[in-house]
């Protein structure tokens, strides 16, 4: 959602502020604007849209020297975008930045309205600006306490006080935030949503735990807890480079992400494959009874980690004879789900900050039951919360379109599957060894579709005025049709649905008239000829069908309109391969279309508000 930077140091802060706001347009943003202290002053720069209206703003006016400011992207949720709802929000006293949503703002508004406090915007961040401004006495840590009491929801804020114009304030609770520290003992420092958006100066960072407060000189950071008692937080490194969150040559982050697919596999799997068969010791899940202990597993997830799930829930399943649910975080989190402590949930997430999965997985820990992470983030909220974490090493995910970290979480599944039926005597140890080199090979067939990229693309034209495609698929095939119509609608804006192919009769088929697109998949050989037979009922209707088969499948030739075929993979391992070809698809018509394809309209990368 809404992105934060924040900086005070030696270097021009403006600058550093707006390359930190570029870092973080992934997330997703409707507005910008910048907070700098110059002479003595707080100035405070905002507009509605892109970032670069906003540096038409700062190009147009002179600013002397500013070594001190704050920067946020916003993403509306109170208060529809425009320059007045823009962040910063700025008092008599001060100058603020909010990422979250402060649900009993309206009380809290209300109370101030009755101290005499007037309101220009729509925002509850206005709100939080005001209420610490209200109990303001010339001590910023008691002032940002004792608002924390007060306020309900979730919140990162970058505060500067007008009378401590050397320091910038820093606390968070259910949204993401660190501190970045200066590199090789340069006096400067760092707040940001995310790590990209310091990694041009450093790499060098503190996670901020829940309700800590940060106070940032350009020589000295300190970090208090809630009870403002002082802390020594340990300090990372960030494994990723500035060229890996760069676009290297490529148009888009999203299809240099598609192309990094195989090498972040690898990364994430080879270092959990010991001696032929997976090994999570490095995970620090030490116990083989842990595999063997539970007879229920959920998997919880939300939009493409969902459909992730679902690939795990149906290898399991078919592997290890253990019952598994798959649930939508944002349903589970309000149903009574049925918890005991032989119940494993695992919880799936790129950034490890997703609001609704963070808030399923306390519920889970309510019960008592164990649980697993899948995150691509080092130390991020659900890494830290969870009872053992299996990191993914997808490296920076930029594009808001989900790809590379999808296949990666797909990844672990087949690991977790094979552990499990490992341990638990279904599978013995040759059997294992088999299905890794299996799935290696299936990795290796990657580079053969990343190399049908352009065959592919000619196929896009179709779809340049399209305002519908029904996406088709059975077994496998089915999770894989719906991640691929997600892909689709996400970056093209077209309508897409996805259906498992058995059940277009059962309603969906009314739909298919002469010229509707269809795309299908029909790479599950055991299914094979049910799924064709399907294809045809909406060929027979009219439909123009785009048809991805297995190579060395023999197609009649009236089930399709156009053809691709897909390298010859093992029907278990076709998921590693196929979306491939089906995120290709989705790029290349979002290209044809002009969509801004790594910052479609109304997405946020990371979710952190319900």
């Amino acid at each position: 959602m809404c992105g934060i930077v924040g900086y005070v140091g030696e270097n021009n802060s403006v600058d550093i502020l707006m390359n930190g706001l570029y870092s973080l347009e992934y997330r997703g943003y409707d507005s910008a604007g910048i907070s700098i202290v110059e002479n003595d002053n707080i100035k405070t720069f905002k507009s509605e849209g892109k970032i670069e209206n906003l540096q038409n703003i700062l190009d147009k006016v002179k600013i002397e020297k500013s070594n001190i400011g704050i920067g946020h992207t916003r993403w509306a949720t109170h208060g529809a975008p425009s320059d007045i709802n823009a962040h910063p929000h700025s008092t008599a006293r001060l100058s603020l930045v909010h990422n979250g949503i402060i649900e009993n703002y309206k009380d809290i508004k209300n109370e101030l309205i009755k101290k005499g406090y007037k309101f220009v915007s729509e925002t509850d961040t206005e709100v939080a600006a005001n209420l610490i401004d209200s109990l303001y006495d010339g001590n910023p840590l008691l002032a940002i306490k004792k608002a924390i009491e007060i306020i309900e929801g979730s919140y990162a804020f970058a505060i500067i006080f007008k009378d401590k114009l050397d320091k910038v304030y820093a606390i968070r609770k259910g949204a993401p935030l660190i501190v970045a520290l200066g590199k090789d003992g340069k006096n400067e420092n760092f707040i940001a949503s995310d790590i990209p958006a310091i990694l041009k100066y450093t790499n060098k960072y503190i996670l901020m735990e829940e309700e800590n407060i940060a106070e940032l000189q350009k020589d000295k950071v300190a970090i208090y807890d809630k009870d403002l008692k002082e802390l020594k937080p340990a300090i990372n490194e960030a494994n990723w480079t500035l060229e890996q969150a760069e676009k290297s040559g490529y148009e888009h982050f999203m299809i240099k992400e598609i192309h990094e697919q195989p090498k972040a596999i690898l990364d994430t799997i080879e270092p959990r494959i010991v001696h032929g068969i997976p090994d999570f010791k490095r995970d620090n899940i030490l116990d083989e009874n842990f595999w063997t202990y539970f007879d229920r597993v959920y998997i919880v997830g939300c939009g493409t980690a969902m459909h992730a799930a679902m690939i795990g829930k149906r290898l399991i399943e078919d592997n290890c004879r253990i019952p598994v649910e798959c649930e939508i975080a944002s349903e589970f989190r309000y149903k009574n789900p049925i918890l005991t402590d032989k119940t494993l949930a695992i919880f799936v997430s790129q950034s490890g900050e997703t609001a609704d999965t963070l808030a399923a997985l306390n519920l889970v820990k309510e019960k008592g039951c164990k649980s697993l992470a899948i995150v691509n983030v080092n130390g991020s909220s659900i890494a830290r919360a969870s009872d053992y974490v299996i990191y993914t090493y997808a490296g920076p995910e930029i594009s808001v379109a989900s790809t590379k970290a999808y296949s990666v979480q797909v990844a672990i599944m087949y690991l977790i599957t094979f552990k499990i039926s490992l341990a638990r005597k279904l599978k013995n140890e040759n059997d294992i060894k088999i299905l890794i080199r299996n799935m290696l090979n299936a990795i290796d067939s990657i580079n053969k579709l990343l190399d049908m990229s352009e065959e592919i693309k000619k196929l896009c034209v179709d779809y340049k005025e399209v305002g519908s495609i029904f996406f088709m698929g059975r077994d496998l095939d089915y999770y894989q049709v719906m991640e691929g119509a997600l892909k689709m609608k996400e970056i093209s804006y077209i309508h897409c649905e996805a259906y498992a192919g058995g059940e277009l009769k059962h309603g969906v088929i009314s739909l298919i008239t002469e010229g509707t697109s269809v795309v299908a998949l029909a790479i599950q050989e055991k299914i094979l000829n049910k799924m064709i037979s399907n294809i045809k009922e909406v060929v027979s209707r009219g439909a123009k069908v785009l048809l991805f088969a297995k190579e060395g499948m023999n197609i009649d030739k009236d089930a399709y309109d156009k053809i691709i075929y897909l390298p010859n993979i093992e029907d278990m391992f076709m998921p590693i391969a196929s979306i491939i070809a089906l995120q290709l698809l989705a790029y290349h018509t979002a290209v044809v279309r002009g969509c801004d394809v790594d910052k479609p309209r109304n997405l946020a990368k990371s979710v952190t508000v319900e």
